[in-house]
């Protein structure tokens, strides 16, 4: 990986604008959760909030996000998402004990425009990077968001307790800008050039030929799926700022410590997922499916940790899980989608996730009103080892041992 950011200027500025990004969006995080946790009094259902706040728009704006990836230049894309998310960003600094609403509606916005990013600079890869750095690409980008989790968590609850929330929120909205100078730098097509700025886009037309081309590559429709499991008992994430109040008596710091193991564990998992990338789909499908168990296996065991420590090396062996077969199943999308359906491929990946993961919130919500946070999150992990074992069953078809992840032309 150091090599290839070394040699490549354009895949340098893709990834340093995205870290850029990423670590200011979880400097934010920890200091909006203990925002909202001091003016709801821990409210489960208000916490939870913010993490759907997070994702519903990616799940809503897919049938735009993908199509405007994928009929518009990348770079540009990204450059105004960016520049936009600074301007929103800033409301934040609004939020206050009887104005709680303004950070439900910044985080939205925020979201919105990170629907638009996402989606534009996982399809702008490809074109970034010579065929044979593609997979060395993939990995190194899809563990920036576990890396930024891990340090901008870590990092921003300490610069929380020391410079206050606000200056958290600030760093923040400079970081938006930031990363949009950064993104500047890309001097390589975005697009391929029989896909660059072609048709107005038309978002229910664009998003039926995108699940038509699907459909005829079951391979690929099954790695659309693969996130499944994490994505259903996604809303255990939300119970950590619980745990880490609730039962371990901490504050953003606690918060801080079980953020940042799951940060690390998601970017282990890359790093493992590293020897299978060039492996056989069955191979690859496979270890999706296991990587699932182990990230429901994994929550069971924090949700009776009796101390911080052990629940922030359960968090981390949970996501160690999740990062992998995020990795995998990203790669895997990556590398069977051409150049003009990539885009609408990675926005409907995500909204598959985020949709599920939007629901698992709410669920998690009420199970920890009903049942308590120990509790919730044993349903939740149990229902992730089930998701593992029933989408071994049905990529039984396609799980061919000698077929291979071939790559899709990205002209």
């Amino acid at each position: 990986m150091f090599e290839l950011l070394k040699r490549n200027r354009d895949f340098r500025a893709l990834f340093v604008g995205q870290i850029v990004s990423y670590g200011g969006d979880w400097f934010a995080l920890v200091a909006l959760l203990g925002v909202v946790t001091d003016a709801t009094h821990g409210s489960a259902l208000a916490i939870s909030g913010i993490f759907v706040a997070q994702m519903v728009p990616s799940f809503v704006l897919s049938p735009f996000a993908g199509p405007v990836a994928d009929r518009f230049n990348r770079r540009t894309v990204m450059i105004l998402s960016s520049l936009a998310a600074a301007v929103a960003a800033c409301g934040f600094l609004l939020v206050e004990p009887g104005r709680i609403w303004i950070a439900y509606v910044a985080q939205v916005l925020i979201s919105s425009l990170a629907a638009f990013f996402a989606p534009a600079a996982g399809a702008a890869l490809a074109n970034v990077v010579d065929p044979g750095d593609l997979p060395a690409a993939i990995r190194a980008s899809n563990s920036l968001w576990g890396i930024m989790l891990a340090v901008g968590a870590a990092v921003g609850a300490v610069f929380t307790q020391h410079f206050g929330r606000t200056a958290s929120f600030v760093a923040n909205a400079l970081s938006f800008a930031l990363a949009a100078a950064v993104i500047c730098l890309i001097r390589r097509p975005t697009n391929a050039p029989s896909t660059a700025v072609r048709a107005r886009v038309r978002p229910l037309a664009d998003s039926r030929e995108a699940v038509r081309y699907a459909r005829q590559d079951p391979t690929l429709f099954a790695f659309l799926f693969a996130k499944g499991g994490v994505g259903l008992s996604g809303g255990v994430v939300a119970l950590l700022t619980s745990l880490a109040i609730g039962r371990f008596h901490g504050g953003d710091g606690a918060v801080g410590v079980l953020l940042a193991a799951r940060g690390v564990g998601v970017v282990i998992g890359p790093l493992l997922a590293k020897r299978y990338t060039s492996g056989a789909t069955a191979t690859i499908l496979k270890v999706c499916a296991w990587s699932s168990v182990i990230y429901g296996a994994a929550y069971v065991g924090v949700s009776i940790a009796p101390a911080l420590a052990l629940a922030a090396v359960g968090t981390c062996i949970a996501h160690l899980g999740g990062g992998n077969q995020w990795s995998l199943s990203a790669y895997g999308i990556q590398a069977r989608s051409p150049d003009a359906f990539r885009g609408r491929m990675l926005a409907a990946d995500m909204a598959l996730v985020m949709l599920a993961s939007t629901v698992s919130f709410f669920v998690a919500a009420g199970l920890k009103e009903w049942l308590g946070t120990g509790a919730a999150m044993r349903i939740l992990g149990v229902l992730a080892v089930l998701w593992g074992f029933v989408y071994l069953r049905l990529t039984r078809s396609v799980r061919q041992p000698a077929a291979g992840v071939s790559a899709a032309s990205s002209t």
